[in-house]
Order: C-alpha cells, then sequence, then structure tokens
C-alpha cells in the first residue's frame, strides 16, 4: 500500500474492522517511514452474474431491469410495490446457486412461480412477452393451461377445508 503523505510503500496494517453491513473492510495503517497513520478501505471483488440470452448473447444481471418487467405485467393490479420488490428479491436470492452464468429462461420461470402465487394476470402478462407467444392460438393454449391448473388447485383448496359442524 502506498502511503499517501510520504509515498512510502512499507506501511503495517494496525487495526482491521470489518463492515457488518456490506462487503466493505477498514483497515487502519501506518505508514514505516513518515510513521502518519491512514486508513484504507477494501471491497470484495464480485464477478457480476451474467445472464445468458435464448440467442446465446450475454449481459449482466440488472435487477432493475427484472424489476421493470416484473412492474409493468403488475401494472393496473392490485399488487403492491412492495410486492414487486420482494419478488425481485426472492428471485435474486435463488440465483445465489449460480456461480458465473444463468439462463435468462431460468429467471424468467423462477419469476412465473412467483407470479402464480400473487396474481394470474399479472402472470399471463409476464408469460406472454417471456414466452413470445407467436399467434392468439399459442396464447388461448396458455389461458386454457392456466384456467386448467387454477380449477385443480381451487378443487385442491376445497378438499382439504374442514367440514363446520
Amino acid at each position: 500500500m502506498k502511503c499517501p503523505f510520504c509515498g512510502g510503500l512499507d506501511d503495517q496494517v494496525i487495526d482491521t474492522r470489518p463492515n457488518d453491513l456490506s462487503s466493505l473492510i477498514r483497515r487502519r495503517r501506518e505508514c514505516g517511514e513518515c510513521k502518519k497513520r491512514y486508513t484504507t478501505y477494501e471491497r470484495v471483488e464480485e464477478t457480476p452474474l451474467m445472464v445468458v440470452k435464448s440467442d446465446s448473447r450475454r449481459e449482466p444481471f440488472n435487477a432493475k431491469k427484472l424489476q421493470s418487467g416484473i412492474s409493468l405485467a403488475c401494472q393496473k393490479r392490485p399488487i403492491s410495490m412492495d410486492a414487486v420488490e420482494r419478488i425481485v428479491s426472492e428471485v435474486e436470492h435463488e440465483l445465489q446457486d449460480y456461480l458465473m452464468e444463468v439462463p435468462s429462461k431460468v429467471i424468467g420461470e423462477k419469476v412465473l412461480k412467483k407470479l402464480w402465487d400473487v396474481d394470474l394476470v399479472a402472470y399471463i402478462r409476464f408469460a406472454s412477452v417471456y414466452r413470445q407467444f407467436a399467434d392468439i392460438d399459442t396464447f388461448m393454449e396458455e389461458l386454457k393451461k392456466l384456467k386448467k391448473e387454477h380449477v385443480r388447485q381451487q378443487r385442491t383448496k376445497l378438499e382439504r377445508k374442514p367440514l363446520s359442524a
């Protein structure tokens, strides 16, 4: 480490303190030549997670872009921004299992799974962009699958509900 006062390269670390709120490490140093003390901050260099698109292009993962897409699907629906941010946060957390690259398909499926539990209209809106429905027939097929699964889940809930005395 180069001393900011005299430019000397001989220093000694006197105190090290990690910052609990971030990946920052604070080090108190003393120059071996001029004996002045100074503070440095070190940050762990993280390699950004790369998203592999369907056309094999790669781009850095962008949580803001994900939030924007989800917000668009949830527009004019009774879904709070807190819920959108929670979905983004949960998906981001689940992506920590991927070291360097993640297929965009994985991200899309994770979002769809979360939207399914939040709002079916937002789900179908997101799916229509994510899955790039080619025509109205493809869109109708997805709606039919959605309706069938929704009805199945409603029956399951009714079957599990205890009878009142």
